[in-house]
């Protein structure tokens, strides 16, 4: 008989809270998905009426094309950090996580277990709103690579963020917090219904320390590029908000940080 290796044995724990973390969001999809979507389409639907014709956000560029990649990433963002967030609260409510911290797994097996999970929704959410999004207007990607690129690093950030918040908040109401008070003015306050070139010159040096602005930049460049700041610049400060975000949530993990009470 062959005995599995640490490696297949520690590949095999991620693999299977990888798919729970799946099948928990997928059972109820025209909740976790669906829904998002359909709130993303109604922001184009009645924007795109109002202003379509009365602003040009970047040169050459209807505002109804501007407007997608910005909806594009807030979802991609908002479904990443819910997923986590929602999930590791979930477990520390009904107390199924201590059949987690009773595993062998590691910190680094947690993180990807659950990171896997907010990327695989956020992508989803992603992918079928672009979808909707062409059948009113296609709007091509100029750079599959930056685009993929600043969405995975959203994923992972975001994602990195629920985690976060699942360890901190003992209830529902703590994590609705963190996310009306942090993730969704950061959202929309990085651009996603207008360039920060528009502001005022206080405004747009303020822009420039939410590190959201630059995923939400850089993931616009890849549509049509053109953006406010260089590309290379967003991905830079994406990356290490991103190395920062997952090295914490990990420590965090690692320490049982308000995981075992």
């Amino acid at each position: 008989m062959i005995k599995p290796t640490v490696y297949s044995s520690n590949l095999f724990a991620v693999k299977a809270l990888l798919s729970k973390e799946i099948s928990r969001f997928t059972k109820v999809w025209v909740q976790t998905i669906l829904a998002p979507v359909i709130s993303s389409l109604l922001f184009l639907i009645i924007f795109s009426y109002l202003l379509n014709n009365r602003l040009e956000p970047l040169p050459g560029i209807q505002y109804s094309a501007f407007l997608i990649p910005g909806l594009i990433m807030m979802t991609l963002q908002q479904n990443a950090f819910s997923n986590s967030s929602s999930s590791l609260t979930q477990s520390k409510i009904t107390g199924n996580l201590i059949f987690l911290m009773l595993s062998p797994m590691t910190p680094v097996q947690w993180f990807a277990g659950y990171i896997g999970g907010a990327i695989a929704r956020g992508f989803a959410c992603g992918i079928f709103l672009w979808t909707f999004c062409s059948l009113l207007n296609y709007v091509p990607v100029a750079s599959l690579l930056w685009v993929f690129t600043f969405s995975l690093l959203a994923c992972l950030s975001m994602g990195s963020l629920g985690i976060i918040a699942g360890i901190y908040a003992e209830k529902w109401d703590q994590v609705s917090a963190f996310q009306n008070f942090l993730i969704n003015p950061l959202t929309l306050l990085a651009g996603v219904f207008y360039s920060t070139q528009s502001l005022p010159p206080l405004w747009q040096t303020l822009s420039r320390f939410n590190p959201f602005f630059y995923l939400m930049d850089g993931f616009r460049y890849g549509f049509f590029l053109a953006s406010d700041v260089s590309p290379y610049t967003s991905l830079i400060v994406c990356s290490i908000f991103t190395l920062f975000v997952c090295s914490l949530s990990i420590i965090l993990i690692s320490i049982r940080w308000r995981l075992k009470s």
